[in-house]
């Protein structure tokens, strides 16, 4: 059976999964799998997807320094051990700019162009493209297709996608982008399989994660991000503030005297969760803490989902459903009930045992706001992606070679 290998690269890990192109033309999950601490104690894990453990083993730090390098051993170990060799690789891009607005085939010149953008997502970008760039090399035979977060939120109306500046700006491509595109793309398939009527109408996702964002859905399609021009803008995240008052930025770099890198470095790692509390950036810590900055970070976060709810209420002009998803949003029934307390006056009322029990409904039957837990997949969306594009190249060639 042929083979497409989802890649989803980070700082220091690297998640990979290996989908069968089965008959039914949907991709089918083989194997999935990470690579842990790159560059300090790397270990590569992978499952049948059933729990069945294929491999746990850990590297020297030296023989994986980097994520290219991950990929490389990735790579090998599936090709060496499991004879499995993908007939393309689909990758997780955080930003695709003004360029791109679907999945495409990645060559240096792609490459290049996405390049430009990692000073608007320094944590992602790099890192995204590292494994792009070695592949590229290893096997530049090997189709490769980029799938982007931002490529969901690209039918925005001008409304939605300008900032009050200059036309030249814009024309450069400083607007709001909206990020996660890949999961909403998914959650919003999910729910027109769950509930069709609901998911026909105005939908708000939470997309709550280390990385936290929310878009409004109508009739399926996005309308309206909290995340702008990059990642940092809209709600608090693990270790990133959200909406602050350009104001803040300039203090920094005029009063405080930071350079633009030490800037940034602290935007990205030292605000959100992390900087309100004092404690950590992981929600499990927060709701086990009895400190009062975790506290305050936990209420500071449901207080910003609920102001930015209103936000995209107004752009939907009502709210039909809301649906919770990632990490935070699909495991945490502790912060979903903070949330939904905040959100009473949209007609929210929460099932206490549904929500409990992480049901796929949490809200009563009298609620005038349907409520949802959809557990996101974004690799099975780069997989379809993927599969999609190799599909149509293919009926081209076939096209062509019949001319």
């Amino acid at each position: 059976m042929d083979t497409i290998l989802t890649v989803n690269a980070g700082s220091s890990s690297l998640k990979f999964r290996l989908y069968g192109m089965s008959a039914t033309g949907m991709p089918t999950l083989m194997i999935k799998g990470q690579v842990d601490g790159i560059g300090t104690h790397p270990r590569l894990r992978a499952d049948t997807g059933h729990d069945k453990s294929l491999i746990d083993r850990t590297y020297a730090p030296e023989t994986m320094p980097d994520v290219g390098t991950a990929i490389h051993v990735a790579a090998a170990w599936l090709r060496d051990t499991l004879k499995m060799a993908p007939v393309a690789v689909g990758h997780r891009v955080v930003h695709g700019g003004p360029d791109y607005d679907r999945p495409i085939v990645v060559d240096e010149a792609v490459v290049a162009k996405l390049t430009r953008y990692e000073p608007l997502a320094p944590l992602h970008q790099p890192n995204n493209l590292a494994p792009i760039r070695s592949l590229l090399k290893l096997r530049p035979d090997l189709p490769q297709v980029a799938c982007f977060d931002t490529a969901f939120h690209r039918g925005h109306a001008a409304m939605a996608d300008r900032y009050a500046i200059p036309e030249r700006l814009y024309v450069e491509g400083v607007r709001r982008y909206g990020f996660h595109g890949l999961s909403y793309e998914y959650v919003a398939g999910r729910l027109g399989e769950i509930a069709p009527a609901i998911a026909e109408g105005r939908v708000i996702i939470a997309h709550l994660g280390s990385g936290a964002s929310m878009c409004a859905l109508s009739g399926g399609r996005s309308v309206e991000s909290t995340m702008g021009f990059t990642a940092l803008d809209g709600l608090p995240m693990g270790t990133r503030p959200g909406q602050i008052d350009p104001g803040v930025v300039l203090y920094l770099l005029t009063q405080k005297g930071m350079s633009a890198d030490a800037t940034q470095s602290f935007l990205y790692r030292e605000c959100g969760l992390k900087g309100l509390s004092g404690i950590s950036n992981d929600v499990r810590d927060l709701v086990a803490s009895k400190e009062p900055g975790a506290t305050l970070a936990l209420d500071y976060l449901a207080y910003r989902v609920g102001l930015n709810a209103g936000m995209l209420a107004a752009a939907l002009a009502g709210v039909d459903a809301f649906v919770f998803t990632a990490g935070i949003g699909e495991k945490s029934a502790t912060m979903r009930a903070r949330i939904a307390e905040r959100l009473r006056w949209l007609g929210i009322d929460l099932d206490p045992a549904a929500n409990g029990a992480n049901a796929l409904k949490i809200s009563r039957p009298t609620s005038r706001v349907a409520v949802y837990v959809v557990p996101t997949d974004e690799e099975l969306m780069i997989a379809r992606h993927t599969l999609a594009l190799l599909s149509h190249r293919s009926a081209n060639a076939t096209q062509q070679r019949a001319l």
